[in-house]
């Protein structure tokens, strides 16, 4: 069992204090860059080509592309033509070709690595992709009014990974700046495709974190929703199950001969009523949500095929497995009752996942010393929805690693996934001063490496 502890080491203060004086306006900059250019899951060119371009314009190692991203691990990827509009898309904005041609089929992740004697291995991750919802595009809209909204009507960020990414950015330069300062080893994860629980597992399939003694995620608001608040840790992730239904029957006439259709529209509509009549659990938290059904073709035509998209999810994995495997059968059948054929497709899966208490304890003293929030708290005991991080963190707990999930504090216009969602962007150097501080402040005792 490794040991934890916080102890300040000296003239690290007064150096970095100065140092994030100046990075605030940047990282507000990269922020701003990056929300305009809102891309969604393994999308990601613009936003993962300007990570990799920093990073190694400040000197740090950098792996991207396959290096960090399994091809059999990924879920929920688009089709082929769909990523190549957004490769070429992010060109013509002006990400840069050099990067650009390395994520070729969206294997857009992106690792910086930081090197400094001998230490522990800490892991930050950082999320970069958008929520498929458009941009309000109101004058109260703040990105709207300051002229950084998406320029993509399909995508926006509306989750604030646009922020985390620019948080992440922060911290590069302030561990390269006073890189003396470090001991050990620190990896900057830059995660594609976090929405729909798709792009941790395919990162962890690579070993990134296989290293790691010291793991950190961070997210704004979801339940620190005021300017100031902080939690060091989170706990009741409900693990998560993201599933596509393709349902295949047969057109014809709808006045003509109607008995010689099949009507793929008819089963999607029964399995949407009977997916959410699925009963509880009586052992923990149970969602489902059917959130898209597109189907047909015409007024006069049975329709022949449906898409159903949908997502189960549990206080546990197996309560999650539950819903899943009913939630599967409940499309089967519907499909059968109808005499059409039915395709499931998973798309994403998260875990349900604890912060470890001794890391929690050991961020929130450092947290407290430095007096960085002003709304100091433990833990979020509730989460209440899924993250993919989640699989980092079980990946790490497994190998003697300790990880907890941080939450940073903002106030919020609109809520996480809604089309006037923002958050404080004077949350983002306190985002990067808490991390900057576990990196350079931290006296990770005991076993330094798992290597």
């Amino acid at each position: 069992m490794r040991q934890v502890e916080t102890q300040g080491k000296r003239n690290s203060r007064g150096d970095l204090e100065t140092l994030l004086k100046d990075l605030e306006p940047k990282v507000i900059e990269y922020r701003r860059n990056i929300h305009k250019h809102a891309e969604a899951g393994w999308m990601e060119y613009y936003t993962a080509s300007l990570v990799a371009k920093e990073l190694e314009n400040l000197g740090i190692e950098v792996r991207m592309g396959q290096e960090v991203v399994d091809a059999e691990s990924r879920m929920g990827v688009p089709d082929a033509k769909t990523l190549e509009r957004a490769h070429e898309r992010a060109l013509q904005e002006g990400a840069d070709p050099k990067y650009v041609e390395r994520m070729q089929g969206g294997f857009t992740g992106v690792v910086g690595i930081i090197r400094n004697g001998n230490g522990p291995t800490l892991g930050f991750r950082f999320d970069m992709d958008a929520v498929e919802v458009g941009e309000s595009g109101s004058e109260e809209h703040l990105p709207a009014r300051l002229g950084f909204a998406s320029l993509h009507p399909e995508a926006m960020h509306a989750c604030g990974h646009d922020g985390h990414t620019a948080i992440g950015l922060g911290l590069s330069h302030a561990l390269s700046a006073l890189k003396d300062q470090l001991r050990g080893t620190v990896i900057l994860i830059f995660q594609p495709a976090e929405e729909g629980a798709r792009g941790a597992k395919a990162m962890m399939a690579t070993g990134i974190v296989d290293e790691v003694d010291f793991l950190f995620g961070v997210h704004i608001g979801v339940k620190a929703t005021t300017t100031g608040e902080f939690y060091c840790g989170s706990d009741g992730f409900l693990a998560t199950s993201k599933l596509d239904a393709y349902f295949q029957g047969h057109s014809v006439h709808a006045g003509l001969a109607p008995q010689d259709g099949r009507n793929a529209l008819l089963a999607a509509a029964t399995a949407v009523l009977n997916l959410h009549a699925i009963p509880r659990h009586g052992e923990g938290e149970t969602r489902i949500n059917v959130g898209k059904l597109v189907a047909g073709s015409g007024r006069n035509v049975i329709p022949s095929d449906a898409h159903l998209v949908l997502e189960t999810r549990g206080k546990n994995g197996e309560i999650d497995r539950y819903m899943r495997e009913y939630a599967e059968r409940i499309l089967h059948h519907a499909a059968s009752m109808h005499e059409v054929e039915c395709r499931i497709q998973r798309m994403g899966e998260g875990l349900d996942a604890i912060s470890d208490e001794e890391l929690v304890d050991a961020v929130f003293s450092l947290a407290q010393k430095h007096r960085i929030f002003t709304h100091l708290k433990r833990k979020v005991t509730e989460f209440g929805g899924s993250e993919d991080f989640t699989h980092l963190m079980r990946r790490v707990q497994s190998k003697g690693g300790k990880a907890t999930y941080l939450m940073l504090g903002s106030k919020l216009a609109g809520n996480h996934h809604t089309q006037t969602f923002d958050f404080d962007e004077t949350c983002l150097i306190k985002g990067v001063e808490i991390l900057a501080r576990l990196a350079l402040e931290g006296e990770w005792k005991g076993r330094t490496s798992q290597s």
